[in-house]
């Protein structure tokens, strides 16, 4: 009670202007500890949830031991692979079409016949067995991995860390940049865990309905944690990020630094005024020159540009076991299908060229090897279905969508990826950003066309985050 009449007193002793400001300053400060005691209360973790996606019921218990695995091959395969190709149909191609429609038909005629007289499966299983394969059941699925380690050398700092590919790619995407990153680097080096994403590759597809990004996410972790890793990093672009995002808000005292090539935060008034006010005075919405040459004009770069790329998504959102039909019976339309993707999303210019770019960042031997881990698994169908489970509600409405981002983050903007994401948009979710890089060059396949940019980058942020 005394220091209230002496406060009272005090405030009465001063003028008509003194008060005002007293009182502003009180409301301000007031304001200041709310927000304090709001972003405290702010939910900074998601729940890990449950589940069992293998046939049947979940068994009382399941065989946690990792087991070696090998990528294989048979005459009969190949065999099978050619009578396929031998039988294709093709549809003759519009004059000067380029890969507006889709992959030009006279070129894929020629990448075919590549592939059925030139690659040879046979090497490329052995390049793929180069490193360490695994597999480990996870909630009722072999969830397959590559592992790879550094050699061994004094002094040197090892890190965990993950990469998470998308679609339609896989693991072997970042076969050109493990050997950057487990390389020593100022003492510094990774040890790199590569898995295939249920449903893709040599992973076991889901049986059960529901397998979206929040429960691969809980896969994941429990693989790290089977591996012996109680900290880590994590990479990602594609489905890639959102998984790894997921990772980060399920258990973000695990993951020491979170690194992606691509992100999408296009919700809330922030944005809104950017879009407003950023084509004339970048600077005061938190644009700056090259945001603004990569966002405007918006609705051609952002929303026409969408649409014309993204009738796959709409179908596999939809109906991906209709669509997947046809291209897991068809090698040459699941060649089609793919490796249409990677010209249009390594750079749009691409779709006026006869040959879509194939070749200008990517060998033809590779692109086919990727093709080959969807074909020899059959996993096209169970990789389509992962739009759906992801996709049957609100995105916005999910869990992961309302809460926010706080682990160390680092972000590398490609200038050829789909959509362009400000560092000030992604500060809307990604609260604790060490690192945004404008790259000067490369796509969506970030690991797959500049291996040593993407590698340059991650580096980089992580002796940021050590420090």
């Amino acid at each position: 009670m005394q220091r209230l009449q002496v406060l009272k007193e005090t405030f009465s002793g001063l003028d008509a202007v003194q008060q005002q400001l007293a009182i502003c300053s009180a409301v301000a400060a007031g304001g200041i500890l709310a927000y304090l005691m709001l972003r405290r209360r702010e939910v900074k973790s998601i729940p890990l949830g449950e589940g069992w996606w293998g046939a049947g019921e979940k068994p009382l218990l399941e065989d946690d031991k990792v087991y070696p695995f090998k990528v294989q091959t048979s005459d009969e395969e190949i065999k099978d692979l050619h009578e396929r190709i031998d039988r294709a149909r093709y549809s003759d191609a519009l004059e000067d079409g380029g890969f507006h429609y889709g992959f030009n038909s006279t070129h894929l005629k020629k990448v075919v016949s590549y592939w059925r007289h030139e690659f040879d499966w046979k090497i490329q299983v052995s390049v793929l067995n180069k490193y360490p394969h695994f597999k480990t059941k996870i909630e009722g699925l072999d969830v397959h991995f590559i592992h790879v380690r550094p050699p061994h050398r004094e002094n040197q700092k090892v890190l965990p860390l993950m990469l998470v590919h998308g679609w339609p790619g896989s693991f072997y995407e970042f076969y050109k940049i493990l050997p950057l990153l487990t390389e020593n680097q100022d003492g510094l080096a990774f040890e790199v865990i590569c898995p295939s994403i249920p449903g893709y590759g040599f992973s076991d597809a889901p049986r059960k309905q529901g397998f979206d990004s929040l429960a691969t996410a809980r896969v994941f972790l429990t693989l790290m944690e089977r591996l012996g890793f109680s900290q880590f990093y994590l990479q990602g672009g594609d489905w890639g990020s959102l998984i790894t995002t997921n990772m980060a808000q399920m258990k973000p005292q695990c993951v020491k630094g979170l690194h992606l090539n691509m992100l999408n935060s296009t919700r809330g008034f922030k944005v809104l005024m950017s879009l407003m006010i950023g084509p004339y005075l970048p600077f005061l919405v938190g644009l700056n020159r090259e945001d603004v040459r990569r966002l405007f004009p918006f609705f051609e770069k952002n929303v026409w540009e969408i649409l014309r790329e993204s009738g796959y998504f709409h179908i596999q959102a939809t109906k991906p076991d209709t669509a997947g039909c046809g291209v897991n019976d068809s090698p040459v339309g699941l060649a089609a299908y793919i490796m249409e993707k990677f010209s249009s999303w390594t750079d749009l210019s691409n779709r006026n060229l006869m040959d879509g770019g194939l070749e200008r960042k990517f060998s033809l031997d590779d692109l086919l090897t990727n093709v080959m881990i969807y074909w020899t698994t059959g996993s096209i169908v169970s990789s389509m279905r992962f739009y759906k489970e992801n996709l049957k509600s609100n995105p916005n409405n999910r869990i992961d969508a309302k809460t926010g981002i706080f682990v160390p983050t680092g972000l590398a903007a490609f200038p050829h990826e789909l959509m362009h994401c400000p560092k000030s948009w992604a500060r809307i979710r990604y609260r604790n950003i060490y690192s945004y890089t404008f790259m000067p060059r490369g796509g969506h396949f970030a690991a797959f066309e500049e291996p040593q940019l993407l590698a340059d980058d991650i580096i980089q942020f992580v002796k940021k985050v050590e420090k």
